[in-house]
């Protein structure tokens, strides 16, 4: 079989290595497409601390069910496209014994962790298939869609919240459209590009703002009469975002962070006790959450073609991902066609 491997920092190549044999209750799955994720540019630029080299990277996938094996149960079928989720659970630790398993201590992220998908068949076990009708496009852009609906499931966002999102790229589209689309709230997304603020509003946004041409704080008092959002959402992963979601939700507000942040921060922590804030996490993504994110695409509203960027071929895969890291600014989400 092919494969894309990220063998250091800036540095890919393309092998060869054997097809998977599936175990009982596995699935083999033939890729189809594959979306390059955030966390493959981070590889790639060598500021992924949770991988090592050589790594074949990708974990958002859409593929086709190749062969079954016993204990899988009859309503997988050969043929049938379907998407995974990419994680691993031990089921001991204190998030798994608490449900919370998107949290595991020890998750293996297909790509991160462990081998990912960038390669024609993989075999994983069949609780980690998810079946859709919308078609394989749709099905690549599950996974990274569904971590930002994990976030404003984490902020409890109703229709009644007003939701501040910074951060445009591929999970703050997720996050707006889950907000939005998906749970009726009032949407304001933060970015620094316009054509990304336009794509929020496709996405669900219902007001934007250019924070480098922009006064942030004034537009967002404005749109909130005065109080703050109720829910803010960090997407970008900056210290300057992560500051700004603190002053400027709302006192008993909701704030969720999804990104990481590159540098220290320093937070004036008397807003965490005057507001008296929720401060919350957010990782990876449930079933749940893939299930609600198939939902919004089989009703059509969700803008597909608008955020995939670019779409090339298995044997341009590496070179694309390096013109990503070259200009990261103008990508959000790159498909690769594999077989």
């Amino acid at each position: 079989m092919k494969t894309l491997v990220i063998d250091a920092p800036g540095k890919f190549s393309y092998g060869e290595k054997a097809q998977p044999s599936p175990k009982d209750g596995e699935v083999l799955l033939h890729v189809r497409r594959l979306g390059f994720c955030g966390t493959d540019l981070s590889t790639f630029r060598g500021a992924n601390p949770l991988v090592t080299y050589p790594r074949v990277p990708g974990h958002e996938i859409a593929a086709t069910i190749e062969a079954v094996t016993s204990g899988v149960p009859a309503n997988l079928k050969i043929g049938q496209e379907v998407t995974v989720m990419p994680y691993t659970a031990c089921g001991k630790c204190t998030s798994c014994r608490s449900g919370r398993v998107n949290a595991c201590r020890h998750n293996q992220t297909l790509g991160v962790q462990q081998e990912g998908a960038f390669t024609d068949y993989i075999a994983v076990p069949w609780q980690k298939i998810v079946v859709a009708k919308r078609g394989l496009r749709e099905l690549a852009l599950v996974e990274p869609l569904a971590v930002g609906f994990h976030a404003t499931a984490r902020g409890r966002v109703t229709k009644q919240d007003t939701v501040l999102v910074f951060g445009c790229g591929m999970i703050g589209l997720g996050t707006i459209a889950a907000a939005g689309l998906h749970r009726g709230a009032n949407v304001i997304a933060v970015d620094i590009e316009d054509g990304k603020l336009a794509l929020a509003k496709k996405a669900g946004a219902a007001h934007v703002i250019n924070s480098k041409s922009e006064p942030l704080a004034e537009r967002i008092q404005a749109l909130t009469n005065g109080d703050g959002a109720n829910v803010v959402i960090e997407a970008v992963g900056a210290p300057a975002t992560f500051q700004a979601a603190i002053e400027q939700v709302c006192f008993a507000g909701r704030v969720v962070y999804i990104g990481y942040a590159k540098a220290p921060v320093s937070y004036e922590t008397k807003f965490f006790v005057m507001k008296e804030l929720d401060i919350l996490g957010s990782r990876n993504s449930t079933i749940e959450d893939f299930r609600n994110v198939i939902e919004m695409l089989e009703s059509g509203r969700y803008p597909v073609k608008e955020t995939i960027t670019r779409t090339v071929p298995f044997a341009e895969a590496g070179a694309a991902l390096a013109a990503w890291s070259e200009n990261p600014d103008a990508i959000t989400k790159i498909h690769v066609e594999v077989g």
